[in-house]
């Protein structure tokens, strides 16, 4: 190998779209970590066969790791299957730009990128975070106001985000599957889901529970387990499903699914349920009765090679902003004390 100033590669791209650490590439490309940290970094130019290792082990070939940019690359992709829609916003990840349709609903939605009207923003300019945090509305607010800049929140649960995030399709995911018996809950799910090269940024510590109409006058956890009541529950993978099976045990699961914490509200205020589980802060917007079950611990995390893009360093500097901690705190059930802290997965 010969070193060079710099060296046109997308190494690191096709590494963390697979969810593999360097160890792992170098391990299956038979070169060493340091070379693909070197090679990664365009500190290295790799010998004929290291090119060719790398190119193998990661399903691609060598001029779309170290060549001109493949048209198949550069074309604009969709953020799911089957997506197709006039309307749409764009955010530029890592060497792809993607395309959200304006029927994904972000929970707050800016309009559509439409240059024609002089509406598009920059896809540069755009951060994607998949979650479903319901306060995820006045992050966007703070980010938009604070920087210029535009987040864009896609409301899914941990697994889906998780997916996404692999997928390449978002810069930041949300879970919430750490509660304080399970601690280093999320680090692991990231580590086993997407690989060590992966940090996570607190947001919070929030209250999840049971949502309850008034009327049922239920006042304690036993007194909601042992009344007959119709449950509104949540696909597998959420953290609010996650509460469920802990709360209900063996009990099968409910056959009425919410999409979202506010999706279980609506459900047990309009009569459709009689209690569902979801965060204390969607409770409270529904004016329902809540019985907490567990503190969870709420992070957002994103790949290592994303670290220096200048959107996430924004986002870090407006999370652990006075004025969004002191927001957040105010916040029914969200506890501020650890926000803005990062970690990387590998950290226990």
């Amino acid at each position: 190998m010969t070193h060079a100033e710099s060296n046109d590669n997308r190494v690191r791209f096709y590494r963390t779209q697979r969810g593999w650490s360097q160890a792992e590439l170098a391990i299956k490309a038979g070169i060493s970590r340091t070379a693909v940290t070197a090679i990664e970094g365009r500190r290295l130019v790799p010998s004929v066969a290291a090119a060719l290792g790398l190119a193998a082990a990661l399903s691609v070939t060598v001029e779309e790791l170290f060549g001109q940019r493949d048209a198949a690359i550069a074309e604009p992709v969709w953020a799911w299957q089957g997506a197709a829609s006039r309307q749409f916003w764009r955010a530029d990840i890592g060497e792809r730009s993607v395309r959200y349709p304006a029927s994904s609903l972000p929970m707050l939605t800016p309009l559509p990128d439409d240059a024609s009207l002089g509406l598009a923003a920059k896809p540069d300019e755009t951060l994607v975070i998949a979650c479903c945090d319901p306060a995820a509305g006045l992050l966007a607010s703070q980010f938009a106001s604070a920087t210029g800049m535009r987040l864009l929140v896609l409301p899914l649960s941990s697994r889906q985000a998780l997916e996404m995030l692999r997928e390449g399709t978002v810069h930041m995911a949300g879970l919430h599957l750490e509660t304080r018996d399970t601690p280093d809950r999320n680090a692991h799910v990231v580590r086993e889901f997407l690989g060590i090269d992966h940090q996570l940024v607190r947001i919070a510590r929030w209250q999840e529970g049971i949502a309850l109409a008034p009327t049922a006058k239920l006042r304690s956890l036993r007194a909601v387990t042992n009344a007959r009541l119709t449950w509104v529950g949540r696909e597998a993978g959420s953290g609010a499903r996650q509460c469920m099976d802990r709360l209900l045990g063996e009990r099968a699961a409910p056959r009425r699914l919410a999409r979202n914490h506010r999706g279980v509200t609506e459900a047990v205020r309009s009569g459709w349920a009689d209690a569902g589980v979801c965060v204390q802060l969607a409770s409270a917007e529904a004016g329902l009765d809540f019985l907490s079950v567990q503190e969870e611990a709420y992070d957002l995390c994103f790949p290592t090679s994303l670290a220096d893009d200048r959107r996430i360093k924004a986002f870090l500097g407006v999370v652990r902003s006075t004025a969004y901690r002191k927001l957040l705190g105010e916040l029914p059930g969200y506890d501020n004390s650890e926000t803005g802290s990062v970690r990387g997965a590998d950290m226990k």
